[in-house]
């Protein structure tokens, strides 16, 4: 590292337990295959490293070959580019149960948005990998070593999760911004299209000039309670306060903690946090960021009456989210607020997003909603 450049989150992918209770998509195990997944970089540096996790493995894990290259579309990764990715100057190595592993650094220039191919070759059954539910970026499995290869054909696509990969570091000019997008779903962007980078923190990074955000939404995430992921509360410190460079939190919770109380059990649906519970949780966020010297941006509570999903939608979790957005718009607590709700609701109907913006679930955004959630935004507030 030089005086004049430092590492920073250029990549972010908050990683859930294979065996947590609640899952929309089940993890699932590789054995003398090759994962190739593509990395879209959320800003530039002249180096990365990239950050691996076996943090729920219930066994050791061994990657017997990793490369790095540039991406050429579909499964393929430029052989001029491709270089062996090392940890601790090992191309084979372990990660023990729990641990999470970085890189060596590899040099060359990078920018926004550049896409690279991160190639991981599991020589043994690595059962149920630490992944991400819905990244929103096809991968890719082909049997053997392929690590090398230009491309995998016939290769295995992978169209929603993300597997053991959490982080990619950039070297940054020094004194650069790194906001982390915090909360759930409509962050880690559930609903927009696979492959199009058009969740809401890619359309926000595309508004900014200087600094930049990455990712660390969980699709069903909740403030309060461990159900896919621990709750937000109990990962602030990995997620979001760890993360190198870290400036700025965005915060985006309490759908699922009024939703899926009901979700789970519709005949009997378990009981709803109060506004009290939201709001001194939301507070304590806030409270433990301004320590740790960050500005904390807050958003409104979406609206999804309507849901497809039978037992999330109820009277008095509606209630619920009025009364926490309007002391959200209201409080001192954060730096800056974001209207998300306001923004993408039916004004007929405010309770329900605006037909143009859902997704088709009337819970999540699509493309256009995730560019209108960022479009809310305030610059100036966000300071970046």
């Amino acid at each position: 590292m030089t005086t004049t450049a430092q590492w920073v989150a250029g990549f972010r992918s908050a990683v859930v337990s294979p065996y947590e209770s609640y899952t929309l998509f089940p993890s699932r195990s590789f054995a003398d295959q090759t994962l190739r997944q593509v990395i879209r970089l959320d800003g530039g540096g002249e180096a990365v490293r990239v950050r691996l996790s076996n943090r729920y493995g219930k066994e050791p894990l061994t990657v017997g070959a990793a490369r790095w290259a540039r991406h050429t579309g579909g499964s393929g990764a430029d052989p001029g580019t491709s270089v062996p990715l090392t940890f601790g100057g090992r191309e084979t190595f372990t990660l023990a149960v729990g641990e999470e592993g970085v890189s060596d650094p590899v040099a060359g220039g990078v920018a926004a948005g550049d896409r690279f191919a991160l190639s991981l070759h599991f020589p043994a059954d690595t059962g149920p990998a630490t992944f991400s539910e819905v990244a929103s970026q096809t991968g890719f499995v082909a049997p053997g070593d392929a690590t090398a290869a230009p491309a995998l054909d016939g290769a295995e696509t992978l169209e929603t999760s993300r597997y053991f990969v959490s982080g990619v570091d950039v070297l940054a000019p020094a004194g650069t911004a790194i906001a982390v997008a915090f909360g759930d779903s409509w962050l880690e962007g559930a609903g927009t299209t696979p492959g199009a980078d058009a969740r809401f923190p890619d359309h926000l990074n595309r508004r900014l000039r200087r600094g930049w955000v990455v990712n660390q939404g969980i699709s069903g995430n909740r403030l309060l309670t461990d159900e896919v992921g621990e709750h937000g509360l109990a990962r602030l410190r990995r997620d979001v306060l760890d993360v190198p460079g870290v400036t700025h939190v965005i915060l985006n919770f309490g759908l699922n903690d009024l939703g899926t109380p009901g979700s789970l059990n519709p005949a009997a649906p378990l009981p709803l946090p109060t506004v009290d519970d939201l709001v001194a949780g939301y507070t304590e966020l806030a409270r433990r960021s301004h320590e740790a010297g960050l500005r904390v941006i807050a958003h409104t509570i979406g609206p999804y009456a309507g849901t497809i999903y039978e037992g999330y939608d109820s009277e008095e979790g509606r209630a619920v989210r009025r009364a926490v957005n309007d002391w959200i718009r209201t409080t001192d607590v954060f730096d800056a607020v974001t209207d998300v709700a306001a923004a993408v609701a039916d004004p007929s109907d405010p309770e329900r997003i605006l037909p143009a913006y859902d997704c088709g679930d009337h819970l999540h955004l699509n493309d256009e909603g995730a560019w209108v959630m960022a479009e809310a935004v305030d610059l100036a507030q966000l300071r970046l």
